[in-house]
Formats: C-alpha cells, sequence, structure tokens
C-alpha cells in the first residue's frame, strides 16, 4: 500500500513538473506586436477605373481544359489585346515576348541588373464554368454589383493578371526603375498544367537567369478561418502540395448478369477505392503548417497557446485534432480523394473492365513514387492494376503522367520573405495584421521556377473568409472592389521595396 501511495506521488509530481514546463513554454511565446501605424496608401488609380479594366477582362472567356485542342486561342489573343491598349507604358517600356503560344514574358531591366533578378507571376486562363444558370451574376459578364466583381477569374487569377500590371504602370507614371531586373510571367494555361510557365522557366533558365525570390499565387489575407483567431492574418505561401493521379483498372469476366461470376471487375474496383478512402495517409505537423501554428499561437486563447508552445509534446494531438476537420485536414496530410468511376454501360450485361481515377494531393516530404507504392500496399489486389494517370498532350508532345514532387519549402525572415512581408503590412494599410507563413494545398506554376530561384512565396492581395471558400473553381467567383485595390497596393510595395533586398 505505501508503495502505490509512492508510486503515486512520484506520477503526481511527474505530471504537475510536466505541467508547470508546458505552462512555461506557453508563457514564454512572444507577446503579438502592437498594432502597425497607418501608412501611406499606394496611388493607384482611380477605382472606377482599375475596376472597369478588370471587368473587361473577366469578359474574355479564356477557359483551359485538360484536353488543350477544347480552349479558344482567339479569346487570349482578344485579352492580350486588350492588355496592350490598357498598359501602354508597360507595354512601351518593357521587353515584351510570347512564349509557348500564349504565355506573356515581359522583362524590366534595373538599375543594378548584376543583383538577381525578381518574378512576379500570373495566369490569364480560367477554369470552366459547369452551370451559368446557377451563378447570381453571369459568370462572363464582367458585372460590378454590391461592391463585388463578378466573374470567373476574379479571384483565380486576373485580378493578379491586372493587378500586377496596374503596379506597373503606375510605378512606370512615377517614373520609378526597379533595384535589379523585374520579370514578368503571366501565363495562359495553368489552370491545364502549366505548359507556358514551363516554357519560359526554361528560357530564363537558359539565359541564366537567377531569382532571388518569385511571387506567384496561393496565400491571402484571411479573417475568421481559425478558431479562436481574433485578429487578420497575412498568409504567405512558402510551399505547395504535390500532385499525383492514379488511374486504377479491374478486369473480369464480361457477359450476361444472368450468371454472375463471384469476382466481377466492378466489385473488385469498388473495394480497392474503399481501402484507399479508409485508410488515408497519416497526419503529421511539420514544415510550413508547423510555422503557420507557431506564428500565430501568440495570437490565440491560452488553451492553444499552450498546444502549439508544446508541440514538440502534443503534436499527435494536435495532427488528429486538425486532421478531423476536413477545412485543415489538407494542412497536415496527403489528401486522397476518388473523382473518377466508370464502369459498365447496361444493367444486364457484365462489364470486363472497369476503371477509376483518385487524385492525390502530396504533403511535402511524399514522393508520386512513394504514394504509388503505399496504394498498391493499401489495395493488395492484383486484380486492380494502378498507373499515373496521363494527361493530354498538346500537338506535338507526348502524353506526360499527372505526378507532381511537392517543390522545397521557402525561407520564413530571407531576404525575399521580408520584402513580401513587409508589403502585405504596407498594403493593409495599419492595425492589428499577423503575418504567416502557409502551405498551399493546391499547385502554382511557380513549381517551374524552383530551380531558377532562392525561394518562390505565394500570395495575392484579396480577403478570404468563411463563406468565400467555395468560390475558388466554384459558383459565384468574386471579388471585393477594396480587396481588388489592396491586391494592386501589395504587387506596388513589392516592387518599391526591392531595395530592402541588398546586394
Amino acid at each position: 500500500m505505501r508503495r502505490a501511495r509512492r508510486l503515486a506521488l512520484v506520477v503526481g509530481c511527474a505530471l504537475a513538473a510536466l505541467l508547470a514546463v508546458m505552462v512555461v513554454a506557453a508563457l514564454r511565446l512572444p507577446a503579438p506586436a502592437p498594432p502597425a501605424p497607418p501608412l501611406s496608401p499606394a496611388p493607384i488609380p482611380a477605382t472606377a477605373d482599375v475596376v472597369a479594366r478588370l471587368a473587361q477582362a473577366l469578359r474574355f472567356r479564356t477557359v483551359s481544359y485538360d484536353d488543350p485542342r477544347r480552349g479558344d486561342p482567339a479569346q487570349l489573343t482578344a485579352l492580350q489585346g486588350f492588355l496592350e491598349r490598357s498598359f501602354p507604358r508597360v507595354h512601351a517600356a518593357l521587353r515584351h515576348e510570347v512564349v509557348g503560344g500564349h504565355s506573356l514574358l515581359f522583362t524590366w531591366p534595373g538599375r543594378h541588373p548584376e543583383r538577381p533578378a525578381v518574378l512576379l507571376m500570373a495566369h490569364q486562363d480560367v477554369v470552366p464554368v459547369e452551370d451559368e444558370r446557377a451563378w447570381t451574376e453571369p459568370p462572363f459578364g464582367g458585372v460590378v454589383a454590391g461592391g463585388y466583381l463578378w466573374g470567373r477569374g476574379a479571384l483565380d487569377d486576373k485580378q493578379a493578371v491586372l493587378g500586377i500590371l496596374e503596379a506597373c504602370e503606375t510605378l512606370l507614371g512615377e517614373g520609378f526603375t526597379p533595384e535589379r531586373t523585374v520579370y514578368l510571367e503571366l501565363g495562359h494555361d495553368e489552370e491545364a498544367g502549366g505548359r507556358g510557365a514551363r516554357q519560359v522557366a526554361e528560357l530564363l533558365a537558359a539565359r541564366r537567369v537567377h531569382l532571388a525570390f518569385v511571387l506567384d499565387e496561393g496565400g491571402f489575407y484571411t479573417e475568421g478561418l481559425f478558431p479562436g483567431l481574433r485578429v487578420p492574418a497575412a498568409l504567405i505561401g512558402i510551399a505547395e502540395k504535390g500532385y499525383l493521379s492514379l488511374e486504377l483498372e479491374a478486369r473480369g469476366e464480361a457477359g450476361h448478369s444472368s450468371r454472375p461470376p463471384a469476382r466481377m471487375a466492378i466489385g473488385a474496383l469498388a473495394r480497392a477505392l474503399d481501402r484507399l478512402q479508409t485508410h488515408p495517409f497519416p497526419p503529421r505537423v511539420d514544415g510550413a503548417t508547423r510555422a503557420l501554428l507557431q506564428a500565430l499561437a501568440p495570437h490565440l486563447p491560452f488553451g492553444q497557446r499552450l498546444a502549439m508552445a508544446n508541440l514538440w509534446l502534443l503534436e499527435p494531438l494536435v495532427a488528429r485534432g486538425l486532421a478531423a476537420d476536413p477545412d485543415s485536414a489538407p494542412l497536415v496530410r496527403t489528401t486522397t480523394a476518388l473523382t473518377v468511376v466508370r464502369g459498365g454501360d447496361k444493367d444486364n450485361v457484365l462489364p470486363g473492365r472497369a476503371r477509376a481515377v483518385v487524385n492525390f494531393r502530396l504533403l511535402p516530404g511524399e514522393t508520386p513514387a512513394g504514394t504509388l507504392a503505399r496504394a498498391r500496399r493499401i489495395v493488395g489486389d492484383p486484380q486492380v492494376r494502378m498507373r499515373p494517370l496521363a494527361a493530354a498532350a498538346a500537338a506535338g508532345e507526348s502524353p506526360q503522367p499527372r505526378a507532381i514532387a511537392p517543390p522545397p519549402v521557402s525561407r520564413v525572415g530571407s531576404p525575399g520573405w521580408r520584402v513580401v512581408a513587409r508589403a502585405t503590412e504596407e498594403a493593409w494599410g495599419g492595425g492589428e495584421l499577423v503575418v504567416a507563413p502557409w502551405l498551399l494545398t493546391g499547385a502554382t506554376d511557380g513549381r517551374w521556377f524552383v530551380p531558377l530561384a532562392d525561394d518562390v512565396y505565394r500570395f495575392t492581395g484579396f480577403t478570404i473568409r468563411q463563406a468565400d471558400k467555395a468560390r475558388f473553381h466554384g459558383v459565384d467567383e468574386r471579388i471585393a472592389v477594396a480587396d481588388y485595390r489592396r491586391a494592386i497596393a501589395v504587387y506596388y510595395f513589392v516592387l518599391r521595396g526591392l531595395d530592402r533586398l541588398g546586394g
């Protein structure tokens, strides 16, 4: 009895000491920085003018399809003619090249061309619209209503195309010359794999261009997306997930449904899909997501601060909690999505073949080959064949597997990070704002430029709230007029701030 009491006392003391260590760790987190004073706004042209230009750009149906033969190149040509008329200083002062058919590359020589250059990116194309009748405003109407600009591409990504050009046009009007050479890359097929951006990257590599950093789409300002976070946040993407689509095929005996065999193609495929769905990748908190949580921690209630300050102990618990929420699960695991199923064609005929596609978004640290091997182990059925899905090829090209390894995680605190982070604060205009790293759960054209760049960052200056998440690639895509002005300001202040990069 005495030994049991002694053991209980030792355990209790150990737990108390552990709790004390955890509380001290939470208390030692740095206090939130005081709100920044108001800053001078960027001298952006009149709201009516910038809104009218973006509205017109949204009216061009620059839709990308997985099969490049379905696109309408005339819409891209028309958009580019409009851009040339709308931004005369940019087209007169910057070297202008067309790469890969319709991707645009602008070169703005800087005062110190010997220093590593900077690349700002966006893409002209948009995803298809499934049902135009479901929209509040026509998806290609470029309608301004209720303080918003409505249309496909308002968020992804014509606001960035026009925002970059508006910032450059404004700076050229001020007589500004960048501290170092600046490249602008406006891709034409990002939504279909980014062949144009890849060709631009190959061109710059052949010219031996070294980039201090790349700024592409991806992060954003946010309010109300993180439980417990009561201040706005600027989420700068320092990493993005990889991509792998696997084609699963099961074969079986074809014939009349009146004499079904013991194992059928559709049944084998269904079992394989169920196993993949019910055996997800294990969650983990590392890389960009760990950096995000640590940046947000000082601004969270004490219970959450306690967990964030003690990830060395509580990481499994935090990872499980994040994985349980569909909104945060992509930040901590490689996701598995069952996206295509095709089998029989008639109710009384057994198909000899059933096919499905499963899409994985790979967490940094995973590889397409490792993901394929894991999927095969989970399914464990030789009747089901798996292989990476090949994308449709452009004329003259061979089909390529839809497999993209996650690019390296970019640095936090580097000179490039400081330029982008400071620009988000300047564009915000003062008041509370936490700047935090972010893991982009999709893929961008920025990955093609990783071999040329010290870092690749991802940020566009609009604000995303809970109700806005479904608008990406969805119905009623729109951007607030005030957000669009802020997005232009982000690019303006990035270019103004290049002298902070040093030599």
